[in-house]
Order: structure tokens, then sequence, then C-alpha cells
């Protein structure tokens, strides 16, 4: 039988934005929950600009290419967002679709994996047209 040290790590975070170890207490990265919180610092200096209380809905743009677990960023939204006038918020979240450029056919293409090769010629394609969005589209406030 091994024991544990004072020092270990509980199986459960009480608070699961702060497990660092990305364990079953939450799946949100620091990467999200830092994107999360400049977003809400963006929306809060809104509302202050526009003389509003209170944020109601975030909209955000997300690319598949963009390295954000869209249920980890949710995770963090739900953590960031249960203070002040962002409370009961609610997250719209868009993801978007990698499209690249054949430069060969002159037609845009989904790529089918990480190697960005025409589904009608072959050829590598080194222009994404869209997939690497980080964009706050709406902010809804009162």
């Amino acid at each position: 039988m091994v024991k544990a040290s004072p020092h270990a790590l509980p199986r459960r975070c009480p608070r699961p934005w702060r497990c660092w170890w990305g364990g079953q207490a939450g799946k949100a990265a620091v990467h999200e929950l830092a994107l999360m919180d400049a977003v809400q610092r963006l929306a809060e200096r809104e509302v202050r600009r526009q003389g509003a209380s209170r944020i109601h809905r975030l909209q955000l743009r997300i690319g598949s290419l963009a390295g954000v677990d869209p249920d980890a960023l949710q995770f963090a939204f739900d953590v960031v967002m249960a203070k002040r006038c962002s409370e009961g918020a609610t997250l719209d979240l868009e993801v978007v679709a990698t499209v690249c450029f054949c430069s060969h056919c002159r037609q845009d293409f989904a790529p089918r994996d990480v190697i960005y090769a025409c589904p009608s010629c072959g050829a590598l394609s080194a222009q994404v047209l869209q997939g690497r969005e980080l964009e706050l589209v709406a902010l809804e406030v009162s």
C-alpha cells in the first residue's frame, strides 16, 4: 500500500479552474482560461464605454486551426464569467472549418487532414483562407 504524501494533489479539485494538471476536475487549459479572461476584460471595457451595467451574451468565432478547444473554452467561460457584471452571461461559439486555396485548380477546398492537399489535383496548398479566426463577433449588453 502506497501512502499519499501530504502534498499530493487530490483526484478531484474542489476549484477546477485552479487545477493545472488537466485531470478529471476540468478540461480548461491555462491557454483557454487566459483567452477567456482577455475576452472578459475586453467585454467589460465595452460595457463601461457604452454606459451599460451587464453583459448578457458573447458571440465568438473560433477557427479550427486557432489552437483552441471549444469545450475547454466553454468551461473557461463558465469560470471567468461568474463574477461581477458578467454573471449569467451566455456564450455562442461558432467554429469555423478550415478552407484552403489551390493555386493550380484555382478553387477553394476543405482539407481532409493536416496535409492541405487539393482533392482535385493533389497539389499541396500553403494558402489557408479561413480556419485561424479568434474573434469576438458580438456582445449583448444592457
